[in-house]
C-alpha cells in the first residue's frame, strides 16, 4: 500500500509539472477538466448505439475555404484578410460545472488513508461549482462545433459566444478523451452560422505558415501567427505511456483558453486543433492533427464515441541490438512481445518474435505508428499485416477486432531497456512468489537484486522482472538460467516479463 501511495503522489507531481511541465492550454479555473491520458484501451461502455461504418466515415464539413493561398517570399506582409475571413466561424466557449471537494494536495480517492477531509467531518460543502474558457470553431451550418475534450469533460452548461456577440447554449454531440476531441451541438434558429473548411494535415510540412485563433485568457478572437516547427509529435501529454498522440508543434502563440481553437493555413482551412503548450516555453504549443479529428468526428455524431479497431497483442520498439539479433535489414517496425490468447493477433497467425513492417498497406517505421493504424481501421475488416519472422518476410491476413474493454489492450509499449549478463541475482519462483507476481506457473526465474553501478542496472533490468526465455528457449529457473548464461555468447536476446508485459531485450556481456 506504502508503494501504491508513493506512486500515485510520484505520479502527481509529475503531472503537475516538477520538471519539463506540459500544460492543457486551458483555463486556469477550468476545475477538473485537466489533461486526460491517451491510452490504447476501448470504451466500456457497452450500452453505447453502433451504426453502420459507411456512416461514420461521411464528412458533414467543407474542405474547400475558397480562399486563395498567399504565397510569401519571406514574412507576409498580413495576415488580416485571412483572419477577418476565418474568424466569424472561431468561436468562444464558456463552461460551468460542479467539482467534489477533498484533501487538499492529495490526488482523488486517497482522503481514507489520511482520515478523510476535515470539511467533510466538519459538516462543509463537498462540492463547489467551477466554471471555465476555451476555444472552438463551427464546421456545419447546422451548428456542429469543434472543440477540444478537456474544455467541455464534465462541465454542467456549455455557452458558445460568436463574433457578433451573439451566445447559444451549446450540447455535448460526443467526445473522444483518447484524441481530446469533443464534438458539440448548437441551434443555430435564424442565425446564419459561419463555417470554416477543413484541411489536409498530411500536406503541412515544417516551415508551412500557420494562423491560430482563440480565446486565451478570455481575450476573445485572438489572432497569432508562426509556423509548423514539426509535425508526429509523441511522448508528449506524458511521456513512454499508451497513446494516440500524433501533434503539430507550432511556435504560434497559443496560451490557456487557446484549447479547441483552429490552426489554420494560409488557405484558411484548419489544419490543427490546438491542445497543449510546453509551459516552460512559451513558443511550442501542439496541435492535433485535423485528419485524426476528420476520422472521429462522423462516429461522434453518430454515436457520440468512437469505435476502434483492436490487434490484440503487445509491442515494443526495435534497437540496433534488437534488429541484429531478428535478422533486420533496417531498424524499423513494432516488435511483438507478447500475442494476448483468442485475440485476432492470435487467429490470424501471428506470433511473439515477429516484427510487423506493415500493417494494412501502411508502413510501420516505429512502433508509435502501429496502435494509431490499427484504431484507425474499420472493425470486422480484413487486414493484411506483414511480418519479419526468423530473417524472412511473411504476410497474413488478420480479421480485426473492436477494442471496447478496459482489458482489451490494442498494443502496449514499456520501456525498453538494454540489458547486460552480469550485475543481477536471481531466485526460483516458488508457488507463493508467483501468486504474488500475478503469474500463472513458477517457470522462470525472478530477478532479486540489481547492482546498481553494474551493467543491469544501467541497462534497465528492475527487481521483480522474471526472464522467462534465453534465445528463444524457456528458462526452467534459477539454475537453468545460470547455466545458459554461461554457455552464452557475447549477446544473448532474453524474454522478460513484468507485471502484465512481456519484452525482449538484447543482452551483451560487460567488456
Amino acid at each position: 500500500m506504502r508503494t501504491l501511495i508513493l506512486s500515485v503522489l510520484t505520479a502527481a507531481l509529475v503531472l503537475f509539472g516538477v520538471l519539463g511541465r506540459l500544460d492543457v492550454a486551458r483555463f486556469p479555473e477550468i476545475g477538473p477538466t485537466t489533461a486526460r491520458a491517451l491510452d490504447f484501451f476501448g470504451s466500456s461502455d457497452d450500452d453505447a448505439p453502433t451504426s453502420d461504418a459507411s456512416a461514420d466515415r461521411e464528412a458533414f464539413w467543407r474542405t474547400e475555404s475558397g480562399i486563395p493561398e498567399a504565397q510569401p517570399i519571406g514574412v507576409p506582409t498580413s495576415f488580416a484578410d485571412l483572419a477577418e475571413r476565418v474568424a466569424p466561424a472561431v468561436v468562444s466557449i464558456q463552461t460551468r460545472g460542479t467539482i467534489k471537494l477533498g484533501v487538499p494536495n492529495l490526488p482523488p480517492g486517497f482522503e481514507e488513508f489520511f482520515g478523510g477531509s476535515p470539511w467533510h467531518r466538519r459538516g462543509m460543502p463537498q462540492e463547489r461549482k467551477t466554471g471555465g474558457e476555451g476555444s472552438g470553431f463551427v464546421i456545419s451550418r447546422d451548428g456542429y462545433v469543434v472543440t477540444n475534450n478537456h474544455v467541455v469533460a464534465d462541465m454542467d452548461e456549455i455557452t458558445v459566444l460568436f463574433l457578433d456577440g451573439d451566445e447559444l447554449e451549446a450540447e455535448v454531440v460526443g467526445r473522444d478523451p483518447k484524441t481530446d476531441i469533443a464534438l458539440l451541438k448548437v441551434d443555430p434558429g435564424d442565425k446564419e452560422l459561419a463555417t470554416i473548411a477543413l484541411g489536409d494535415s498530411d500536406e503541412v510540412r515544417p516551415g508551412d505558415w500557420v494562423v491560430a485563433i482563440g480565446n486565451p485568457f478570455g481575450l476573445a478572437h485572438t489572432v497569432t501567427a508562426g509556423i509548423v516547427s514539426a509535425k508526429n509529435r509523441r511522448d508528449v501529454m506524458r511521456p513512454q505511456s499508451q497513446s494516440y498522440e500524433d501533434f503539430i508543434q507550432t511556435d504560434a502563440a497559443i496560451n490557456p483558453g487557446n484549447s479547441g481553437g483552429p490552426l489554420i493555413d494560409l488557405h484558411g482551412r484548419v489544419i490543427g486543433i490546438n491542445t497543449a503548450i510546453r509551459s516552460n516555453a512559451n513558443t511550442i504549443g501542439f496541435s492535433v492533427p485535423i485528419n485524426q479529428a476528420k476520422q472521429i468526428l462522423p462516429q461522434l455524431r453518430a454515436d457520440g464515441r468512437v469505435t476502434r479497431g483492436w490487434l490484440g497483442v503487445q509491442i515494443q520498439g526495435v534497437t540496433k541490438e534488437i534488429a541484429e539479433q531478428f535478422q533486420l535489414d533496417e531498424v524499423a517496425g513494432a516488435l511483438v512481445s507478447q500475442v494476448l490468447p483468442d485475440t485476432p493477433a492470435a487467429r490470424g497467425g501471428l506470433e511473439r518474435g515477429d516484427v510487423i513492417i506493415e500493417f494494412d498497406g501502411h508502413e510501420i517505421d516505429e512502433w508509435r505508428d502501429l496502435p494509431i493504424v490499427v484504431a484507425n481501421t474499420s472493425v470486422d475488416s480484413d487486414a493484411k499485416v506483414v511480418v519479419i519472422r526468423d530473417g524472412k518476410k511473411k504476410k497474413f491476413h488478420v480479421r480485426i477486432g473492436r477494442l471496447e474493454d478496459p482489458e482489451q489492450v490494442a498494443s502496449t509499449s514499456t520501456k525498453e531497456p538494454g540489458t547486460e549478463v552480469f550485475g543481477l541475482r536471481a531466485q526460483d519462483i516458488t508457488p507463493a512468489l508467483a501468486e504474488e507476481l500475478g503469474l500463472d506457473d513458477t517457470k522462470g526465474a525472478v530477478v532479486t537484486e540489481v547492482d546498481p553501478n553494474g551493467p543491469a542496472a544501467e541497462a534497465g533490468i528492475r527487481r521483480g522482472d522474471v526472464i522467462v526465455e534465453l534465445d528463444r528457449k524457456a528458462v526452467k529457473n534459477r539454475d537453468d538460467l545460470v547455466a545458459k548464461l554461461k554457455r552464452s555468447d557475447e549477446s544473448v536476446l532474453v524474454l522478460v516479463r513484468r507485471g502484465a508485459n512481456t519484452l525482449f531485450v538484447p543482452l551483451k556481456r560487460a567488456g
